[in-house]
């Protein structure tokens, strides 16, 4: 396997920068996820590594070996698409087998390495069914199959497991990284998906309107993000965000918004937040009911129950918060309850910048 750098990348079409100096680093083994909205060009800087878009500045390498003007098919690296894209007319052993064939391996050497990644999909038992035989899921782990034959130096996944229903899309992500545990292959994946990028992921890198707006492990994106684009995409359900500014009550330290909103902020947070206008962020997860009158007033507007947990989505002052309980609650919409954020647990942000305040 190997180690992918891109440097600085850069991506046009006609007048549209799409790509804007984009730098990762990848390690040697990784699984890198690339995450972000549709149009950030995650999926464009995934065939820029690929060979399949032209790079336009900057360089990427693989291995230490600058793949800039290398033709696709000789940078040793196998790609999984959205669609599965296997040959109808192929048995599932044939499509598997289908690269080696064109690189003349001998039929042996082809059976052997079919059988092994068959054995490692749970596909063995298949390898003489055509695809129309197979699911959804099963059709794409013969695309994958397809890649692992090949033993390449990168992995390379464009929203693998999009047209999958959610039930088989849980149980391929854990597949997933079952195979990336078992190969250690150097894997960059592309998803609009956070969940996908939590739960897969060493390394996230999200993307905005063709930047990097953070990198780094999932919790550390989870727990410190840099700013409020982070902080809203990463987590579901999405952070809540307050607006208002820091000021000093009895002695401590407190966010205040209008609608009588209060919420303690640390000693550290508020000398850094100073006067300034700031936007409180806290996780759905980190709000509880109080059993007093402390904490935030709520007006609830809507109560989901899934069972093991709760969520509300309430009005505070004026402003939208939803909560996360695991208790279970007797309320209904137009009842005021009283939400008690957890201490320790909020983020500021400059309302300026977005910027994250530490």
């Amino acid at each position: 396997m190997a180690a992918v750098t891109i440097e600085n990348v850069r991506k046009t079409f006609g007048k549209t920068e799409t790509i804007k100096g984009v730098s990762v680093e990848v390690p040697d083994g990784a699984f890198v996820v690339l995450v972000g909205p549709s149009g950030c060009g995650k999926s464009t800087l995934l065939r820029m590594i690929a060979g399949l878009e032209d790079i336009d500045g900057g360089v990427i390498r693989i291995g230490g070996k600058v793949i800039n003007e290398v033709e696709p098919k000789n940078r040793d690296i196998a790609m999984v698409f959205q669609n599965y894209a296997l040959y109808p007319h192929m048995t599932i052993a044939e499509n598997m087998g289908f690269s080696l064939r064109l690189a003349k391996q001998g039929k042996a050497e082809i059976d052997r390495r079919v059988k092994d990644a068959a054995r490692i999909l749970g596909l063995s038992d298949y390898l003489d069914r055509f695809p129309r035989q197979l699911s959804g899921g099963q059709r794409q782990r013969v695309a994958m199959g397809r890649a692992i034959v090949r033993s390449p130096q990168v992995f390379l996944f464009d929203e693998p497991l999009s047209n999958l229903d959610a039930k088989l899309r849980v149980q391929m992500r854990a597949e997933l990284k079952d195979i990336h545990a078992r190969l250690r292959n150097t894997t960059i994946y592309v998803t609009h998906d956070q969940i996908e990028a939590m739960t897969m992921a060493d390394k996230i890198v999200v993307m905005r309107d063709g930047v990097v707006e953070q990198a780094g492990a999932p919790l550390e994106l989870y727990d410190r993000p840099a700013n409020i684009f982070v902080a809203s995409f990463i987590g579901s359900p999405a952070m809540n965000f307050l607006k208002g500014t820091v000021v000093a009550v009895e002695g401590e330290a407190v966010f205040a918004a209008e609608g009588g909103i209060r919420i303690p902020v640390e000693p550290g947070l508020a000398r850094a937040a100073g006067s300034r206008p700031v936007t409180l962020g806290i996780r759905p997860e980190h709000l509880t009911l109080s059993g007093g009158e402390a904490g935030l007033s709520a007006r609830i507007v809507n109560i989901e129950p899934t069972g093991s947990e709760t969520f509300i989505l309430a009005d505070a002052g004026g402003q939208r918060i939803t909560a996360l309980l695991r208790q279970r609650i007797a309320g209904q919409a137009g009842d005021t309850i009283r939400l008690l954020p957890t201490r320790g647990e909020a983020h500021l942000f400059e309302q300026a910048t977005g910027q994250r305040i530490d």
